[in-house]
């Protein structure tokens, strides 16, 4: 007969410390209500067919969560080309968020022609700055205390440009917060390969990747395996791989 009032009293306890739990900013409805929809953010109706073609390769929502992107950030996307990920950056920050999208005059003259600009016009893309500066001092210097840098399949090419990649990466390192974030994404080549296929396989050895972005200050914080492929040889331009191509992800941060 005594067991029923002591079980009431356990529940009625649980359920009060669970309803404080709820309001607490550290909670886990806090954290949920704070995260964005990534999958709705990329399943938007408004986004292009071609897009989300890219998509089924790309992964953007478990890309944006593993980044971390937030409404109101402040985000470079580097060589931005087309826009594909700009625009997602853009409709995550939100309107209180600013993208910056970098490209070089010789990379929009060869190869994004006025793709960028048709995407501009979209409503997604008013909070977007296009940057036009060349890849060794790719941040205007009145942008700084960025919390994102994005850096999505294209190192590569800048390793057959002539670009002095250290510098480079110093003023990317530079731009950010301290703890701010650079999310760096390239296609795997072959160990020993190191730069010497970005040109014609459009790959680079992630060790290679690695130790020249750790060279500016960057640390490394986690690794993405959502677009990892073991399957791939890694011996055949990505064009026209008979596989899905290995993709590797890093997160780095900027030490406080």
């Amino acid at each position: 007969m005594t067991l029923a009032p002591r079980f009431l009293k356990g529940v009625a306890i649980v359920a009060l410390v669970l309803a404080f739990a709820d309001r607490s900013p550290t909670g886990v409805h806090a954290q949920t209500a704070a995260t964005p929809d990534y999958a709705a953010i990329v399943g938007a109706p408004d986004r292009s067919d071609a897009d989300r073609q890219a998509d089924v390769r790309r992964e953007p929502a478990k890309l944006l969560a593993f980044a971390g992107v937030v409404p109101g950030m402040k985000v470079l996307d580097m060589e931005a080309s087309a826009g594909y990920t700009t625009e997602l950056l853009a409709r995550t920050v939100g309107p209180t968020g600013t993208v910056y999208a970098q490209d070089s005059e010789d990379v929009i003259a060869r190869f994004v022609k006025d793709k960028f600009d048709l995407r501009a016009q979209k409503p997604a893309m008013k909070n977007v700055v296009h940057v036009i500066r060349n890849f060794d001092d790719p941040i205007p210097p009145d942008v700084n205390g960025l919390d994102l840098i994005t850096f999505m399949f294209s190192y590569h090419d800048i390793t057959y440009m002539p670009v002095d990649r250290a510098a480079m990466n110093k003023k990317m390192f530079d731009a950010l917060k301290p703890a701010g974030i650079l999310l760096i994404a390239d296609h795997s080549a072959r160990p020993g390969d190191g730069t010497g296929v970005a040109k014609t396989l459009h790959r680079i050895e992630e060790s290679t990747l690695r130790q020249e972005v750790e060279a500016a200050g960057f640390q490394l914080v986690a690794e993405g395996d959502f677009l990892h492929h073991p399957e791939d040889p890694r011996d055949a331009p990505v064009f026209r791989a008979a596989v899905p191509t290995d993709e590797f992800v890093l997160k780095y941060k900027k030490p406080k």
